[in-house]
């Protein structure tokens, strides 16, 4: 997808430098250039630098070296602010919408129109739905966005951007969260953009995604800018070499599963949300040692809900969770801990590390009765700290030391942090909720090993992922939530094409009770 005749760079970042506090080079000369009218993807390894370059163009971070030109101009942003007096915008990954205000008032809220000293809703309004005629969005403009799906709210973050000015639009793992129908429809709308001149840079770890999209593909490793390539000129395996420098397949050896023994055994469980309706309605299913259970989904359905009432952080309303053919209901998290549960919760910052603390300090947190950590009844610095180190050996966690504080890490080394804890566990049920959101491909491939690794050591795993690749390649059985429940089982995922998926994802497409059933298995002798 190469657009030969747009050549004018619309943005070039000359030689950036940051180095943080403890000496490490986020970016080193990192030179881009993006042309005006083009879909530029941004591609790296966790760690590579992508996050930082763009929080410096966004005005999130002060480089200490290089220079940002835009439009021949060299501009300095101190601030989001002044990156958007700009025409610089960004969607995060993660949506800052305040649900319980409209569209509309989301849209403008902090660049209101004024009209005689009062906020003149009406203008805004209008201004509004023009934007919004582009995303077919005029619908909604007075609809709470907490009552929207994830894609609508997308379309809402990107309606925001436009509405403060944005001809450069950051696209932060944009469809991380997003139904394959979402994802096509997305795409329609940034090639619209695009053939009204508007410029966007494209962030994504989904290799076959960016080579869907984008005109031209920038590539960085350790900091560096290493590559920028024509999207036509280049394969996701040449891709994929470049980023890690060596050779790379992400080629799965996974043989097929050999289920034993109930481990997981849900019944009817249900939660009832802030307004009384049920978050979750009647859901039942079990998980079996040696199996690889996927839960899809558009997020939003219930999935958080059902694992945190699995893995004890939600209280259960109704119905019954047995691990172990033990009912965990009066147990503590650290009870379930002890049962043989361990758990990748989505949200690694708030669910998952301790921030605050080291590298080694979160690694080991959940291993204080480990035997192996003792010298004569007592806590050996010397055992935490030697089995610290080897963990972040063995789970490639990029750092200094294992005593630097975690929160100077990359997100996607954070997320290693928590994998590497919860991998090592000795755990028999293992629950990864996201577990490579926001992953390269090389650490991705590593977790995808490991899960396999642990399935086939007869541990029960449930997935809940919203990439529909790693659903596929992990899975030996899937199951769809809408709404609260179970839209369809499916016991064998090659059954089921991603498009299919997604309209019972999407609540199109409802099997039967008896056909979702299945997914009980009943048949089976739950572990005692």
């Amino acid at each position: 997808m190469t657009d030969h005749e747009q050549v004018t760079p619309i943005l070039e970042m000359r030689q950036i430098s940051k180095v943080y506090g403890n000496g490490v080079y986020a970016n080193q000369q990192v030179s881009l250039s993006v042309n005006r009218g083009e879909i530029h993807a941004l591609v790296g390894e966790n760690g590579a630098g992508k996050s930082t370059l763009m929080k410096i163009l966004f005005g999130m971070e002060k480089p200490d070296q290089g220079e940002i030109v835009l439009e021949g101009k060299t501009v300095t942003f101190r601030s989001p602010q002044d990156a958007i007096a700009r025409g610089i915008g960004m969607v995060h990954q993660h949506f800052k919408l305040v649900d319980s205000l409209s569209v509309t008032e989301n849209v403008t809220m902090g660049y209101e129109p004024v009209k005689r000293g009062f906020i003149d809703r009406k203008t805004a309004k209008e201004k509004v739905s023009k934007i919004a005629e582009l995303f077919e969005l005029q619908d909604e403009l007075d609809t709470a966005t907490g009552k929207l799906p994830v894609g609508i709210k997308q379309k809402v973050e990107i309606i925001k951007a436009l509405y403060r000015g944005a001809q450069i639009l950051i696209l932060d793992e944009p469809t991380a969260v997003l139904t394959p129908q979402e994802t096509e429809e997305l795409f329609d709308q940034l090639m619209k953009l695009k053939s009204r001149g508007y410029t966007v840079i494209f962030i994504s770890h989904k290799l076959r995604e960016v080579k869907q999209i984008s005109n031209r593909i920038s590539i960085m490793r350790q900091g560096k800018m290493i590559d920028t390539v024509d999207t036509d000129g280049i394969t996701e395996q040449e891709i994929s070499s470049r980023m890690v420098g060596t050779n790379y397949s992400k080629n799965l050896a996974k043989k097929a599963a050999e289920p034993k023994e109930v481990l997981l055994q849900v019944k009817n469980l249900t939660a009832v949300g802030m307004n009384k309706k049920e978050v979750v309605n009647n859901v039942s299913f079990s998980v079996r040692a040696g199996e690889i259970t996927g839960i899809a989904g558009v997020e939003g359905n219930g999935q958080n809900e059902l694992i945190q009432m699995i893995t004890g952080l939600r209280k259960i309303d109704r119905g019954s969770v047995c691990i172990m053919g033990r009912d965990t209901g009066k147990l503590s998290i650290q009870g379930l801990r002890e049962l043989g549960m361990s758990y990748i919760p989505s949200d690694r910052m708030e669910d998952g590390l301790a921030v605050s603390m080291s590298i080694g300090e979160n690694l080991i947190s959940t291993k204080l009765k480990d035997r192996r950590l003792y010298r004569h009844h007592l806590l050996s610095k010397k055992k935490i700290r030697d089995m610290a180190n080897q963990l972040v050996r063995d789970y490639r966690i990029k750092c200094d030391s294992q005593e630097t504080p975690v929160s100077m890490l990359s997100g996607g080394n954070m997320q290693k942090v928590v994998v590497a804890r919860e991998f090592t566990q000795q755990a028999r049920l293992i629950i990864a909720e996201q577990p490579t959101r926001g992953i390269d491909v090389g650490a991705a491939k590593f977790i995808h090993e490991e899960l396999i690794r642990l399935r086939d050591e007869n541990c029960a795993v449930l997935l809940v992922t919203a990439d529909l690749e790693e659903l596929y390649q992990l899975s030996d059985n899937i199951l769809v939530m809408y709404d609260g429940r179970f839209s369809a089982y499916f016991p064998n995922p090659d059954q089921v094409s991603e498009t299919e998926l997604g309209n019972y994802m999407l609540g199109v497409k409802i099997q039967s009770e008896t056909e979702i059933g299945r997914g009980c298995h009943e048949e089976e002798k739950p572990a005692v």
